[in-house]
């Protein structure tokens, strides 16, 4: 098994966090993972983007040319690297940012997660990140959803503990709406 997922949107929607989380529940998981972050000058609302590998082989480069998965949380990551996704990919979409109606390819299949409103209804829209993740877990099970949830413990701040129960909500929520909808 080997998996390989492009996450990107704008600095604070926190894709870097769902990138590292990703990977350190691999490792809980004696998985193989790479996470290689990247991130535009602007602390906020700059463009943020990482890959995530998750393997039991040995990976050989963090550097996803091609990525079989994206993880796009908004309308100008949709329009940047939707095009660039593998033939026979996986496009998972933040719908509350970004609509896919400029996407034409008959050959990815396609997710639209209202990922905003779903956070909203939990609590605090800053959630929507644990929701995509939630849901690309549902479509692509590359790591078992409790080993994602101990991972949580390792990688909020102390300071910040007190909304792991939240997050814990919002990855629930995203993986059921993930369980039901089909990828077109």
């Amino acid at each position: 098994m080997s998996e390989d997922v492009f996450m990107a949107g704008f600095g604070g929607q926190g894709i870097l966090l769902i990138g590292n989380l990703l990977g350190q529940a691999a490792v809980i998981a004696d998985l193989n993972a790479s996470f290689f972050p990247a991130y535009g000058p602007e602390k906020r609302g700059g463009a943020a983007m990482c890959s995530v590998i998750v393997s039991d082989r040995e990976i050989a480069s963090p550097v996803v040319g091609q990525p079989s998965t994206g993880l796009l949380l908004n309308q100008q990551a949709l329009d940047k690297y939707y095009p660039q996704l593998r033939s026979g990919g996986l496009c998972i979409y933040n719908s509350s940012l970004g609509n896919a109606r400029s996407c034409q390819r008959d050959d990815v299949r396609l997710l639209a997660v209202p990922a905003n409103e779903i956070a909203t209804e939990i609590g605090n829209v800053k959630l929507a990140n644990m929701v995509m993740l939630g849901a690309l877990l549902a479509c692509k099970p590359m790591v078992a959803m409790d080993k994602v949830k101990e991972a949580l413990e390792i990688i909020i701040p102390e300071r910040n503990k007190r909304f792991v129960p939240a997050n814990r909500e919002a990855l629930d929520r995203g993986y059921a709406l993930g369980s039901k909808r089909v990828p077109l």
